[in-house]
This record gives C-alpha cells, structure tokens and sequence, in this order.
C-alpha cells in the first residue's frame, strides 16, 4: 500500500490524525494534513483505508500495490 496526500484538498477536519496518528499527523498551523508514513505496514492497512473514506475532503489516497 501507498498512501498521498492532498493538502490543498485538505480541510484539516483532523479525522485521519485521531484515527491513524501512526501514519497521519496535523500541521500546528494550518491544521492540515502531514502524512508521516507513506508505506504503512500491513496491521495499518485497515486503519488507512477507513481514514481514506472517512475524509470529507477526498484529501487521501490509497493505491494498492
């Protein structure tokens, strides 16, 4: 799996943060997404997806390798 993120789709809701803080983290700023891992590990896959369709904003893709 590889994830991206948009951060100029990003509307900093902070939904994937509180869900995968292993993978996603907020810019204190902006509040926008910061993607901290880009390949997570298998027992993360689950997680990314979820925060993948629960993003109001479409900011994060998922592509499966």
């Amino acid at each position: 799996m590889t994830v991206a993120v948009d951060t100029d789709a990003c509307c900093a809701m902070g939904r994937c943060a509180a869900t995968a803080p292993e993978v996603f983290d907020q810019d204190p700023d902006s509040g926008k997404v910061v993607l901290l891992l880009a390949g997570p590990p298998a027992g993360l896959h689950e997680t990314v997806r979820l925060c993948a369709e629960l993003c109001p904003c479409a900011a994060i893709t998922v592509t499966e390798n």
